[in-house]
């Protein structure tokens, strides 16, 4: 939930919450009278990857990334899949490296940038199995969602 509040009739997610409703599950969908942003990817999980889950992204334990200025939340992992929110310190610099599988970045607050661009909040980057960057921010830092491996 990247803004105001979404429910269904098992609870209510206020921005920060991570709900993850794998394939052939239903609910019904309820939105305060304030309105919400949700950020929504369908059909993207294995047909036997059928865990379920919430995560209050607010309150949960984030630990140290690879390099001073990272903090990673994992969110899930399944066979070579891994999901996670990475929060980047301002001026945060990551080595050079590839992506076996692929990697999907939403850039949910601050600015994320690489060698190929500058991405604002709202930005959807795709990049393909084997594809490479050395990624970095500036001044705000950024806040991204993270997806890696399920593009092979």
């Amino acid at each position: 939930m990247l803004e105001g509040e979404f429910g269904d009739e098992h609870d209510r997610y206020p921005a920060g919450t991570y709900v993850r409703n794998p394939i052939g599950t239903a609910h019904s969908p309820r939105v305060g009278p304030e309105g919400c942003v949700i950020f929504v990817k369908l059909q993207q999980f294995a047909a036997d990857d059928q865990r379920q889950c919430v995560i209050d992204t607010r309150s949960a334990e984030w630990s140290p990334g690879l390099v001073d200025g990272l903090e990673v939340l994992p969110l899930h992992e399944h066979q070579r899949e891994h999901v996670a929110l990475v929060r980047w310190a301002p001026n945060t610099r990551f080595q050079p490296h590839w992506h076996q599988g692929g990697e999907e970045i939403l850039v949910v607050e601050g600015e994320f940038c690489d060698e190929h661009g500058v991405y604002p909040v709202g930005s959807w980057i795709r990049s393909p199995d084997q594809s490479q960057h050395a990624p970095f921010t500036g001044d705000d830092g950024a806040l991204i969602y993270v997806k890696v491996g399920h593009l092979s």
